[in-house]
């Protein structure tokens, strides 16, 4: 790996932990610890997003416990949806990263759903829980419960984190966007 490219995926980590940390530490209801992945993605590829997410999740089960790193092959997928979108060009325009947001969440919700579910009882500790405890005690099966607060937490969650990294890439200099030829005219 380029140098660049480590010292990015390294600020990303860092992003995405910090981030993500605030969110959970004020228990709110979106997550905010993709950014970073989501810029990774943008920058770099669908498979440097793609490790982006893995080891922010790794390492943030190593410092927070074990449900982060559960999540790692939601954050690698994040990568993954987030670098495929930026390779088609949706994140040259705030319409575009608003799209790609919307995909991200509904390959999230393919994959964190079962992991919400059948690894934690629908309970993982953030701000989403009362949705699920709501929506489970109106008469919704816990996996549906779980799946509409997945789909609904994160599509607000993952829309404002790719608008954000549109909009981190879009301020960026001339200069250092052309570092990263993957932008493909990204901002």
């Amino acid at each position: 790996m380029k140098n660049k490219t480590l010292v990015v995926v390294a600020l990303c980590i860092a992003l995405n932990i910090g981030l993500g940390q605030i969110a959970s530490t004020l228990k709110l209801p979106i997550f905010l610890d993709s950014i970073g992945t989501i810029l990774a993605a943008i920058l770099l590829g669908p498979w440097i997003g793609m490790l982006t997410g893995l080891v922010t999740n790794l390492l943030w089960g190593l410092i927070s416990g074990p449900v982060a790193a559960a999540f790692a092959p939601v954050a690698m997928v994040i990568g993954l949806v987030a670098g495929l979108c930026a390779r088609k060009g949706m994140f040259r325009s705030l319409a575009g990263a608003i799209v790609a947001g919307v995909l991200i969440t509904v390959f999230v919700t393919l994959v964190a759903t079962p992991i919400r579910t059948y690894l934690f009882g629908g309970v993982t500790g953030s701000g989403a829980d009362f949705v699920v405890a709501y929506l489970n005690a109106v008469g919704k099966k816990l996996l549906q419960s779980v799946a509409w607060t997945v789909m609904g937490t994160n599509l607000i969650d993952k829309v404002v984190s790719a608008v954000i990294a549109w909009a981190v890439v879009k301020q960026l200099p001339e200069r250092i966007r052309s570092l990263f030829p993957g932008t493909g005219g990204a901002a």
